[in-house]
């Protein structure tokens, strides 16, 4: 395809511009291929497809079968007075299509109850589907559907000034997380043989001055350390102490004028910046060595994802060739050298990571061969991206929403132990949990009829501690919040719910790109007191 000017391609990569730059060409290309399924066209669904309608999800479907009130027009920015009587998923499709022409829309005017019953096969077509609006005896049906079939469910909910978000999807794999403050890998505490080789090229001692000046900063933090480890038994310094005591022994390497006075170099200035970092012991993180003991890791079959497959090639680098490190990253920061040096030792650590890269490719093709599949099946690229990433490999595994709901099955301590602060987040988890109690006794929300609202109070009061009961537990949430929830009757705050849309399209864009680290697995937010928290339910 033709990359000129006004072509497609162009169009497209200045159309997408700022999010290429976050998750990559193929990022986009899997939200492109991504077919999302929202249920319920309220505020707050299409707060969330408005956010995914913008970077470009290949096509959406909305499941609402009902019709466009009043109450709709009013907190619905997608719905319009014209839309009143009109299919609610249809208006709000038509509307959110016009925001991006490369999104398809679709929409299906029956009920999630309604599919599950007659059609339940529909929803395993999606790459995700999103709930909102649900009660809870649909939404357990529609968990155990999706969790049978793998297919990851985003539940959201935004009730009064509150929110909840809950991801259920089995196990999700990260490359990619994008970490924001790593450090780079450096391997200053065990030099690797090209390193040491171009740092004992380098004579600081019969320089230049310009050549002191502009050697490279890593090129100084390695030698001053060898210096430093032939006087401390091979030891790198460890605390505040040692390095302080370090950066005094950087500083005295900076040459000086005929007066004795420290010239101003550079190099030697970030150095002494960088040494906190670049002097990090190097290991596997603990989120890594969990993914390598895993048993999807040890014991790999026919049906092992790549994913799995490319950390157990990784974790037999790490015995072997590695000898307890990750293949090398290959990366340097910037830095104040002269051009000649400063790329020589970028190519001394790129030859290094493709060194390991090899090594890792040569276990891939290994295990591959071992399991039945051609040893290309995983493209080379991939292999090497995850070498580039292997230090920040995440795993998510979330519980199925019929596990928390079962009372024999849920974490009952970890909820007590929050409700021991009356302040918690955890207590609108157990109103919210209380008000689907409410809903299926009477059929309504609490709240929903203002010369009901007090009897509504001390009847949600007795559904909490109903729910607390259940779990054996003697807590109490307090009423003032309990009044709080009976006040909201059940509204969707357009303001609140366009909080919780960007919140929970940045998930369903993590989920499909597998990129960055979604939520596990419960989110909830308080827009009265601004806190919010996440919980492992």
């Amino acid at each position: 395809m033709s990359t000129q000017r006004g072509s497609p391609v162009v169009d497209k990569e200045k159309k997408y511009d700022r999010q290429l730059r976050l998750w990559g060409d193929h990022g986009q290309a899997a939200l492109e291929g991504s077919a999302v399924c929202l249920i319920n066209a309220g505020a707050l669904g299409t707060e969330i497809l408005k956010n995914l309608c913008l970077p470009g999800v290949g096509a959406f479907t909305i499941v609402d079968g009902k019709k466009v009130t009043g109450e709709d027009v009013g907190n619905n920015f997608f719905l319009e007075k014209s839309s009143l009587g009109m299919s609610r998923g249809q208006a709000a499709m038509e509307l959110l299509t016009e925001m991006n022409s490369d999104v398809k829309g679709d929409f299906i005017e029956e009920s999630a109850d309604q599919i599950l019953e007659t059609n339940p096969q529909f929803f395993k077509t999606f790459s995700i589907v999103i709930a909102t609006e649900l009660q809870e005896r649909t939404l357990l049906d529609l968990d155990k559907l999706l969790w049978e079939n793998n297919i990851p469910l985003l539940v959201c909910r935004s009730y009064g000034m509150l929110v909840y978000m809950r991801l259920v999807i089995q196990e999700h794999t990260v490359i990619e997380s994008h970490p924001d403050n790593a450090f780079e890998d450096l391997r200053l505490d065990r030099p690797f043989p090209g390193l040491i080789k171009f740092a004992n090229s380098l004579d600081l001692d019969h320089m230049s001055k310009q050549e002191h000046m502009h050697t490279p900063y890593l090129i100084l933090l390695y030698k001053f350390l060898e210096k430093w480890k032939s006087e401390h038994q091979s030891q790198i310094p460890k605390n505040y102490k040692e390095k302080t005591a370090f950066k005094n022994l950087l500083r005295s390497g900076v040459l000086k004028n005929e007066e004795g006075v420290p010239l101003l170099e550079e190099n030697f200035d970030e150095a002494v910046a960088a040494t906190n970092s670049a002097l990090v012991p190097t290991s596997i993180p603990s989120s890594v060595q969990e993914i390598f003991n895993d048993s999807c890791c040890t014991n790999l079959t026919s049906q092992s994802s790549n994913f799995w497959i490319l950390a157990h090639a990784v974790k037999q680098f790490t015995e072997n060739e590695g000898a307890g490190a990750l293949p090398l990253r290959g990366s340097i920061p910037d830095m104040t050298a002269d051009s000649e040096r400063y790329i020589r030792l970028q190519n001394v650590y790129l030859d290094q990571a493709q060194q390991d890269y090899a090594s890792v490719l040569g276990y891939v093709q290994q295990t591959l061969t071992s399991l039945g599949k051609p040893s290309d099946s995983i493209p080379e690229q991939d292999v090497k991206m995850f070498c580039r990433n292997a230090s920040f490999l995440k795993l998510v595994r979330c519980r199925s929403l019929s596990d928390e709901y079962c009372s024999d099955k849920a974490k009952v301590s970890d909820i007590g132990m929050h409700l021991e602060n009356p302040d918690s987040e955890m207590a609108v988890y157990v109103l919210l949990r209380a008000i689907d109690r409410f809903h299926s006794q009477y059929n309504r929300f609490p709240g929903d009829y203002d010369n009901e609202r007090e009897a509504d109070v001390h009847k949600l009061t007795s559904c909490v501690s109903n729910v607390i009961h259940e779990w054996g537990l003697h807590s109490t949430v307090k009423e003032e919040l309990v009044q709080e929830m009976c006040r909201y009757g059940a509204a969707e705050l357009h303001s609140v719910a366009a909080f919780l849309g960007g919140c929970a399209a940045q998930e369903v864009i993590k989920v499909i790109t597998k990129q960055f680290v979604p939520v596990n697995n419960t989110f909830i937010y308080n827009a009265v007191t601004g806190a919010s928290a996440t919980f492992q339910l």
